[in-house]
């Protein structure tokens, strides 16, 4: 296994590295088009007036690890209804995100698709939205239904918060 310390500076060869249920995966860094992606659908993020937890106030941030209960990952976005606590916020985040937000890259789709949901929303995480440019599907995951829409969307989180990917 590697030690987490240096799963923290794999960005200075270039590539991102998580471990899901204690399997090591790799990808390249974000390219200027994924970040573009990003950028935009952060720029969407807002608290929804209705919603039933008008506490949220809709934190977002991107490219950070998070330490969940049975892995490392570092979503494209987390959105967390508070900040997290001053005393984590140089290393890995403990607090798990209400809802993540991955934009699929080109050679790692089965990443994104089919191994990030899962693990996500069985480490407590409510809402996970994946985005892929290339065909504009969004794929909405909750632990009890999945839904498939076409970018543009919005979506309505569990947390209050409104996203368009």
């Amino acid at each position: 296994m590697i030690p987490h310390d240096k799963l923290l500076h794999a960005d200075e060869l270039g590539i991102r590295l998580e471990i899901v249920g204690g399997l090591p995966l790799w990808e390249f860094q974000p390219l200027y088009r994924h970040q573009k992606h990003v950028d935009r659908i952060r720029s969407s993020i807002e608290a929804v007036e209705s919603s039933d937890d008008p506490d949220c106030a809709c934190v977002h941030v991107s490219d950070v690890y998070i330490q969940f209960p049975n892995g490392l990952k570092r979503p494209d976005i987390s959105i967390f209804c508070r900040e997290p606590d001053e005393s984590e916020q140089d290393g890995a985040l403990t607090l798990i995100p209400e809802a993540v937000i991955e934009v699929v890259s080109r050679g790692f789709e089965a990443k994104d698709l089919e191994i990030g949901p899962p693990f996500y929303i069985s480490q407590g995480v409510k809402d996970v939205v994946v985005f892929d440019p290339t065909t504009l599907l969004v794929l909405h995951v909750r632990k009890d239904r999945t839904e498939r829409k076409v970018s543009p969307a919005d979506i309505f989180l569990e947390c209050g918060c409104r996203v368009a990917p």
